[in-house]
């Protein structure tokens, strides 16, 4: 269950799920790498999550053995650890955390979903994100079809940081302006409470490379962001 990442600035990872109701079409990276290695053979077979049943149990064990070679357990890269309106995932996800916590080892988390309150009583080492690319709810419900509405991620997010939680805003897979035509700056000014800010392209899309020169449209935005993140002390990658 647990087991060590390849991803700079990540220590160890899990993921207690196979598919992902939020059924994201940009495309989803992790869709296509399980239709690759034959892990789910449909799109409709990926947004019906499967949990693995005796995760606790695996975690319980597998802590006693790495538990001091452990830094920070990420949660997730191949499905999302609070799935929106999945509560046997989020509960499982919130148990899997406490666990991880009382073996003295801090979580991150990133969501497309609702980051429950209960959270705000865990490690204070913590670190919670949500994914955020747009504020216009029916690019969402194009690209993000099962995703939580952008402003209940971003509530949700805020009031975790009004109680002292670490918070993060992951801006990936940005969109080029032929997919939508949007002011970052806008999005940007909603979560100005964040602690940090990462930012990226969308990628395994051909819409993409249509738009006149999208590395330079990518290059000026993450320029845009890191202006923004030094005038509000906030931590960019």
């Amino acid at each position: 269950m647990l087991y060590k990442t390849q991803v700079p600035g990540l220590d160890y990872a899990m993921n207690p799920v196979q598919g992902c109701s939020h059924g994201c079409r940009y495309p989803c990276y992790a869709y296509l790498m399980a239709m690759r290695f034959g892990k789910v053979h449909s799109y409709a077979e990926w947004i019906r999550p499967v949990i693995v049943e005796n995760t606790l149990d695996l975690i319980k064990k597998e802590l006693k053995k790495w538990q001091s070679k452990i830094h920070c357990v990420h949660f997730c890269f191949s499905t999302d650890p609070f799935m929106y309106q999945q509560p046997e995932i989020q509960a499982l996800t919130l148990e899997s955390i406490r666990l991880i916590n009382a073996a003295g080892i801090p979580c991150s988390i990133l969501t497309k979903g609702i980051l429950p309150s209960d959270l705000k009583n865990l490690d204070q080492r913590n670190r919670y994100g949500i994914s955020l690319v747009s504020l216009d709810e029916d690019f969402r419900k194009r690209w993000e079809p099962g995703a939580a509405p952008y402003a209940d991620r971003i509530r949700a997010l805020k009031e975790l940081h009004a109680d002292g939680a670490m918070t993060w805003v992951h801006m990936e897979p940005y969109p080029t302006p032929n997919l939508i035509a949007q002011d970052i700056d806008g999005i940007l000014n909603t979560i100005d409470f964040v602690d940090h800010i990462d930012f990226s392209g969308l990628n395994y899309n051909p819409v993409v490379q249509k738009y006149p020169d999208p590395s330079g449209f990518y290059s000026s935005m993450k320029s845009h962001v890191i202006h923004f993140c030094k005038e509000h002390h906030i931590q960019f990658q």
